[in-house]
């Protein structure tokens, strides 16, 4: 790892990990007992280097030369499977499970870090190493121990690939309409016969097998998402023995070429049209996961583990186009102070203009911002994991519900802002594709759209998160930042300050949303859900930066220097956007609902 790394700043996650969320403190639980700082470190190392070796050399290969079908199979840059291999010899893909399962027993916030470093440095590779980590985590919660001795292992040791096939091309997000059926059979499997569609790492040859989890229907069963199931529909069928046995009757309809993770096969699957006749006829072979018509609630483990993934990959992706564009501005010299008259003078950084300073602050809250907040989501999975008593693991649950959609679309939304603002410190160069921020922006400007849009996240947040248990989920989280505003207020001084300010937000928020969930029209409503969305996350990064801000002390190196004046920054120009957000909300305003569609 280069000590001035272009991809993320160790710094400023040694200073998230261990001066902030104290992470060795978890070593005192049973669970996490055999590693300290020190391996938690280890780690950290392997995957930064690996990242800078392996994945970032071929990330722009990956976007010009695009996965290609070449007679009916997929064809995708060499390199990719170098990287995906060293890195399963790593043991990161069991990073977090049991060791009986060949796992490391890591706290899921190290584990964050370390995923950073990967998306960082090429999202479109990591996102085969990703997905798998899902798909093993959703069957060791779900699955049988014959389906996880057949299917996870192997995909902990890298031999095997998952997937999450939900979409289809009639039904994109809305997973009621699926029509993908599950026909029972006498030996207890299921044939699988349907399309899906924008299945991400969908076919390849990067390994013995793929694994793919398959949303679907079994005729008979209750009507839209009561009636969906879960099944593993593995591309090869595996042999008793472990090996990759007989093809399954899945097969590869077609690529589909995105603006962004060109590396990353997308693809439309067709199950059970006969190209392949397992056991001597059509219909892929399928293994239901856990109980009948219960597979939506499974695939929302992986579906969730997704989300605050791409929360994750979207903050990488802004985090290292922040630290190019700062490295452009320090050392690119255009123009003058404008105090400066004489126009021989020499020319300056692009870093002593005030208005590139102000891109980069905005680009530091927001990156820096999301970093912390998905690594504290990541605290709070472990600490829910290994949690002393059932009331405290479950208010964790109810706390981790409510900042998952904010986890995946807020940094979706502003550290791709992020990256648009990289592209234009770095002016005409910024656009052109000698330079990487046109890539990242590119490809984070997916984020917005996978695991649900932001739609999708605000009707989630204001329809249900914020009603769950009548409303216990959102008193946990009033409280969680209540607690910092107390800390802030005993600290005296600017923190104090800070601390009021977010107060008044947060009373208001409170009183706002209120006020929306007595509204009986659940179209009117939710018509705003995005915008409530983007105000509560704006309130809950106001928050972490607050904490970030006491975490730094009265440091004077430059980290802490800068954490604290970010701070300032976003209290002062990106706080105050919730105010009117939060008005218009509270005037529950019709003119989208009323709007018909032909004045459009």
């Amino acid at each position: 790892m280069s000590p001035q790394s272009l991809l993320l700043s160790r710094n400023d996650i040694d200073f998230l990990l261990y001066d902030w969320l104290d992470v060795q403190a978890l070593t005192s639980r049973p669970r996490f007992a055999d590693h300290s700082r020190e391996t938690f470190d280890a780690v950290l190392d392997v995957c930064a280097d690996l990242a800078e070796k392996l994945f970032a050399p071929h990330n722009k290969k990956n976007d010009t030369h695009e996965p290609v079908l070449v007679d009916g199979r997929v064809r995708l840059n060499p390199e990719v499977k170098v990287a995906l291999d060293a890195l399963a010899e790593t043991g990161v893909l069991a990073a977090t499970a049991d060791a009986e399962v060949g796992g490391l027993q890591l706290p899921q916030v190290v584990q964050s870090a370390c995923a950073a470093w990967f998306a960082a440095a090429n999202i479109a590779t990591w996102s085969y190493a990703m997905l798998t980590i899902a798909n093993a985590g959703l069957l060791l919660e779900h699955g049988s121990p014959e389906q996880v001795d057949k299917f996870v292992r192997p995909m902990f040791e890298g031999r095997f690939h998952g997937t999450m096939c939900l979409s289809e091309p009639q039904a994109g997000s809305s997973l009621a309409d699926i029509t993908t059926r599950a026909e029972p059979q006498a030996d207890g499997t299921y044939r699988i016969f349907g399309n899906k569609m924008w299945i991400s790492a969908g076919e390849h040859d990067l390994g013995e097998n793929i694994v793919h989890l398959v949303l679907a229907k079994i005729p008979g069963g209750p009507a839209g998402v009561k009636g969906i199931s879960l099944f593993v529909v593995p591309k090869y069928l595996v042999e008793d023995n472990g090996t990759a046995g007989d093809r399954n009757d899945v097969v590869l309809a077609g690529l589909n070429h995105k603006m962004g993770y060109r590396g990353t096969t997308n693809t439309v699957l067709n199950f059970g049209e006969g190209m392949h006749l397992p056991g001597g006829r059509a219909g892929a072979v399928g293994y239901l996961v856990g109980e009948p018509h219960r597979g939506l609630t499974y695939m929302f483990r992986m579906m969730n583990e997704a989300r605050v993934g791409v929360g994750a990959g979207a903050t990488a992706l802004g985090y290292t186009g922040y630290l190019k564009s700062l490295d452009y501005a320090r050392t690119r010299t255009q123009g003058r102070a404008p105090s400066a008259k004489d126009p021989e003078s020499p020319q300056v950084p692009l870093a002593e203009h005030a208005d590139v300073r102000r891109m980069l602050l905005a680009q530091k809250s927001s990156v820096e911002g999301s970093l912390a907040l998905i690594l504290f989501c990541g605290k709070m999975i472990d600490e829910q994991r290994t949690a002393a008593t059932a009331e405290e693991r479950d208010r964790l649950t109810l706390l981790l519900d409510l900042l998952t959609p904010i986890a995946k679309s807020w940094p979706a939304q502003w550290c791709l802002q992020a990256n648009d603002l990289a592209i234009q410190i770095h002016g005409g160069y910024g656009y052109t594709r000698e330079y990487d921020v046109e890539q990242h922006y590119r490809d984070n400007r997916l984020n917005p759209i996978h695991e649900g849009t932001h739609g999708i996240q605000g009707i989630d947040l204001l329809g249900r998160k914020t009603t769950i248990a009548g409303g216990a989920a959102l008193r946990e989280l009033e409280s969680l930042i209540r607690s910092t505003v107390d800390k802030a207020a005993a600290a005296d001084g600017e923190a104090a300050d800070l601390g009021h300010q977010l107060d008044v937000h947060l009373h208001r928020l409170m009183e706002v949303t209120r006020q929306v969930n007595t509204e009986p029209d659940a179209t009117l409503r939710l018509a705003n859900a995005s915008l409530y969305l983007e105000a509560t996350g704006h309130i809950v990064l106001a928050w972490i930066w607050l904490e970030q801000f006491l975490a730094a002390g009265t440091g004077e190196d430059h980290l802490r220097q800068g954490k604290r004046h970010t701070a300032r920054y976003f209290y002062r120009y990106e706080l105050p956007r919730t105010q009117p957000q939060l008005d218009l909300l509270a005037t529950l305003d019709p003119t989208t609902v009323q709007c018909d569609p032909a004045w459009l």
